[in-house]
């Protein structure tokens, strides 16, 4: 009789080795066997972050004062047309994320390094991608570090702006006289470089949920007026090809957050969670995308062309509602530097700790009140810094959030392939045409507000 035991078990055996056989492991990452090298495994963090404290800092990254612009977007874009452009938009940024972190950690394999940032992931890509780049890495490292700085270091001054200005409106409501914006923001000071000394993203998370929770009201509030009275639909405007590129403008600096998703999955207890359908990424960028959606939707329904660059100024500003807003909205911003500010320190951090043996502690403590200071001292000077911040920011996101994660993937997988027909190629392609034409109509945008803020009359309270 036959052993139907072991018949069992060779077509078990068999049936294994097929099934991996069939469905080979798709990238370098996932190549390895058990006994080669683990970055995730040799990864030591003292202070990791979970995957929801992670989220947490997502959400918080991406929504930013700029989800109040929404409704004037799509003013842009026509009320049917905004959630499509919306969706298309939310996915090339999510995109351009997602391959930043999937190079990194396909390097991170092929370097047996535990570890980098965005600007050290495109020095070893151009360092171990094709001859004719090599010479460039050091070039690329220093353009995302500059970039990054810039435009964060300025976002932090302008952050500190906008919760200034939105304590004076409600002050001077109910004092009944003028204050010295200058002198609202001087009193930050402290506040901010006690903010800043949370040492890591592991202390900051309570920070950005309670950032995320304020940031909630404050939109709870403005979506209770939004649906109030809301005309029929066919009042306004389906498609507006037109001014399109405005929309678009809009809304890739307002969801970009390119410069804190190395951040958040360097500092991850499981960074192979970041990435997936149902990653960490994509749960946060889906949850934002929704709401910049129904807010933006629903605000261009309910104010039409009246609406206002920021929804909130469309708001009542005599009813206590309206101004609970404005103060929800400056404490959600003011807790939103912490994560802001994150990406500045390590930049400067990792350009001088190697040389900082003696009292490490000490001097990165004294580097954070330094930097603080700086922003705050920047926003005093120059109270008027946001049109400023608009231009840099149109032209250093559209490069680091669009045109350069694409460049690193083609770097990175020139040895290896572009897919079928070169798919990867013809699809980088697009994103750098809708990257160049955000920096374009980006910088238009903010040069415009520039002019107008110097051929206008100035106003006192930002004098």
């Amino acid at each position: 009789m036959p052993n139907y035991k072991r018949e069992f078990e060779k077509s078990f055996d068999f049936a294994k080795a097929l099934r991996y056989k069939i469905q080979p492991r798709k990238d370098a990452e996932q190549a390895v066997t058990p006994s080669d090298y683990d970055p995730f495994a040799a990864r030591d963090n003292e202070h990791a972050t979970t995957d929801n404290e992670t989220l947490t800092h997502l959400l918080k990254a991406s929504l930013g004062t700029g989800i109040l612009s929404m409704p004037i977007a799509f003013m842009y874009s026509g009320i049917i047309m905004g959630i499509f452009a919306t969706i298309l938009t939310a996915f090339i940024c999510t995109h351009c994320s997602y391959v930043l972190v999937k190079c990194g950690h396909k390097l991170y394999y092929r370097t047996r390094r535990t570890r980098m940032s965005f600007a050290e992931i495109a020095e070893v890509s151009f360092q171990n991608g094709p001859k004719w780049c090599r010479g460039f890495a050091p070039i690329a490292k220093f353009s995302i570090l500059f970039g990054l700085f810039l435009t964060y270091f300025g976002t932090c001054s302008v952050y500190t702006v906008i919760v200034a200005k939105n304590f004076e409106q409600v002050m001077e409501h109910w004092l009944g006289y003028q204050l010295s914006l200058r002198l609202l923001i001087s009193c930050l000071l402290i506040p901010l470089i006690l903010l800043s000394w949370i040492p890591n993203l592991k202390y900051l998370a309570p920070v950005s949920m309670i950032a995320n929770v304020f940031m909630g009201l404050g939109l709870g509030i403005t979506f209770y007026y939004l649906v109030m009275d809301l005309p029929p639909i066919e009042s306004r405007g389906f498609a507006h090809v037109s001014t399109l590129p405005a929309f678009f403008s809009i809304t890739i600096f307002a969801m970009e957050a390119i410069g804190v998703v190395m951040p958040l999955e360097n500092n991850m207890k499981n960074p192979q969670h970041f990435l997936g359908i149902c990653g960490v990424l994509s749960q946060g960028m889906s949850g934002v995308t929704l709401i910049y959606m129904f807010l933006g939707f629903l605000g261009y329904l309910r104010y039409g062309d009246e609406t206002a660059e920021s929804i909130t100024l469309n708001l009542p500003v005599h009813e206590w509602p309206a101004q609970a807003v404005k103060v929800l909205i400056a404490l959600a911003v003011f807790c939103t530097f912490g994560l802001q500010f994150y990406v500045c320190l390590e930049i400067v951090w990792d350009s001088i700790k190697d040389k900082c043996t003696k009292r490490p502690t000490l001097v990165n403590y004294v580097l954070r009140t330094v930097l603080v200071t700086a922003a705050v001292v920047l926003a005093v000077s120059v109270p008027t810094i946001a049109p400023f911040m608009g231009l840099i920011g149109a032209f250093c996101f559209s490069i680091l959030g669009l045109i350069f994660p694409v460049l690193i993937e083609l770097v990175t997988h020139w040895d290896t392939g572009f897919g079928s027909y070169n798919w990867i190629v013809w699809k980088n392609i697009v994103i750098a045409i809708c990257g160049l034409a955000a920096l374009t109509f980006g910088s238009m945008s903010s040069l415009k507000d520039i002019i107008n803020l110097y051929t206008a009359e100035p106003l006192e309270s930002s004098t």
